[in-house]
């Protein structure tokens, strides 16, 4: 206890500045901390922080090397952005994409297109020197994109004519009413 002859000076004074006068009801730092583990035990009891999104899995980003353009990455990433961002990214996000680009494309003169303007637009982004990761996507050879193109859609139509056959021989061995029926839902499904 401090001694009252000080306190009474320091009364007379108005400068009654009692450290523990001023703290008197204040919680101590282990009782607040005490309470932020009551607060969370009973939310976890509650079931507050059960299926959180990206419950269970790892931190992402902890293992790489630092990366100054780390926020605009992922950001571009969670809400799938297109065409915004640096080149260097948005090349790289459209080489992982293109094939699926061109097996979406009919005809042999739109595949030439398509890869003529990627290659154009990768030229163009080496050349600007206006900051930001660099360029590495490399170029793609427009005839290996042409023959790969025209690989995949054999393959494809070579796999379609093997389901077909598949399908044709299951409903030939069907009863004629189930085959009726079998034929009609795939006119339906065929849209004919």
């Amino acid at each position: 206890m401090a001694d009252p002859r000080l306190r009474a000076a320091r009364y007379r004074t108005g400068t009654d500045d009692d450290p523990e006068a001023d703290e008197a009801g204040r919680p101590t730092m282990e009782q607040r901390a005490q309470y932020v583990e009551i607060q969370i035990a009973q939310a976890m009891r509650r079931g507050d922080f059960d299926d959180l999104p990206g419950a269970g899995k790892p931190l992402t980003g902890l293992g790489g090397t630092y990366d100054p353009d780390w926020w605009i990455r992922q950001k571009i990433e969670r809400e799938r952005l297109t065409g915004l961002g640096p080149p260097a990214l948005t090349l790289r996000t459209e080489d992982a994409e293109l094939e699926g680009r061109l097996d979406g494309v009919h005809s042999e003169h739109a595949v030439r297109e398509l890869v003529t303007d990627f290659n154009r637009r990768i030229v163009e982004a080496r050349r600007q020197l206006q900051g930001g990761p660099p360029v590495v996507t490399a170029t793609r050879d427009v005839d290996t994109e042409v023959a790969a193109w025209r690989h995949r859609r054999e393959e494809r139509g070579r796999l379609a004519r093997e389901e077909r056959e598949r399908e044709d021989a299951a409903i030939a061995a069907l009863p004629w009413r189930e085959r009726r029926r079998a034929l009609k839902a795939r006119r339906l499904r065929d849209g004919w």
